[in-house]
């Protein structure tokens, strides 16, 4: 999958409906997010996810692409995200395998939310 593709993919993640992230994420998927139960797995994260308002907007910045075998994409980046007046921003990677041609699916996804002045 072409850079430009792989960033469209994981936008669409954010912004996209319930049905595409069904779609595109994995039944072995492993996710990390900054609200309980923080850690999902499988059909409970596409759960989860996918009953989650999905966001209006995403920018995402200081992207990061890695190919360590063939059939395996990671990626890293910022996100800003806004839905009305809330807006949300984290670090981000998700890693993707290739099921079949042209056919990749979400294994892992972590979110690390921007820590606020004091924060540890």
């Amino acid at each position: 999958m072409e850079d430009d593709r792989v960033w469209a993919f994981e936008e669409s993640l954010w912004t996209g409906d319930a049905e595409n992230y069904r779609e595109k994420m994995d039944a072995e998927c492993l996710i990390v997010v900054p609200a309980e139960p923080y850690v999902l797995s499988g059909d409970d994260a596409v759960q989860a996810v996918s009953n989650t308002p999905r966001w209006e907007q995403a920018e995402l910045a200081d992207g990061r692409i890695a190919r360590p075998q063939e059939g395996l994409i990671v990626v890293a980046y910022h996100m800003t995200a806004k839905r009305g007046d809330e807006t949300y921003e984290a670090h981000c990677t998700s890693t993707y395998r290739r099921i079949e041609h042209e056919v990749w699916t979400v294994v892992q996804h972590q979110q690390t939310p921007k820590l606020v002045a004091g924060g540890a």
